[in-house]
């Protein structure tokens, strides 16, 4: 089983598998997995009134749980850090893409990239992570 360090690396791959140009997972939806569970109202004043700015647990469960197979890792050639990622939303509708939820914080889970080869939204990231990327000459794209 492929255990990412940082879950919100983990989020940015499956941004790309789940959501991207050329998915090659099943798209997952917060509000479908809710209705399953008997909820009938309304997502954003259900995340409002309850996690406004937070993971919202089933969201959580899941993607933590998610098993990404080390095929579709070796096939990922691009990451994006961007505030209106679906991804993003699904864990918390409510993200404005200005707090800190979703800030990666460590890139020890690159050796499960090997074929990254850009990074888009890279000014997002820390100065220290841009510089780890760039020592592996992963290409920066602000």
């Amino acid at each position: 089983m492929t255990k990412f360090v940082d879950f919100n690396l983990k989020l940015a791959v499956i941004e790309e598998l789940m959501y991207g140009e050329s998915p090659k997972l099943e798209p997952w939806s917060l509000e479908k997995t809710l209705e399953a569970q008997g909820f009938d109202g309304d997502l954003w004043e259900y995340s409002a009134d309850n996690y406004y700015d937070q993971v919202i647990p089933q969201a959580q469960a899941y993607f933590e749980g998610l098993e990404l197979p080390a095929e579709l890792l070796t096939g990922i050639e691009q990451l994006a850090f961007c505030g209106g990622s679906q991804v993003y939303f699904e864990c918390c509708p409510h993200w404005d893409g200005e707090g800190e939820q979703f800030d990666v914080v460590s890139l020890d889970d690159l050796h499960l990239l090997p074929n990254l080869k850009r990074v888009l939204g890279a000014e997002w990231l820390a100065p220290h992570l841009r510089t780890v990327l760039r020592s592996r000459d992963i290409e920066l794209i602000h």
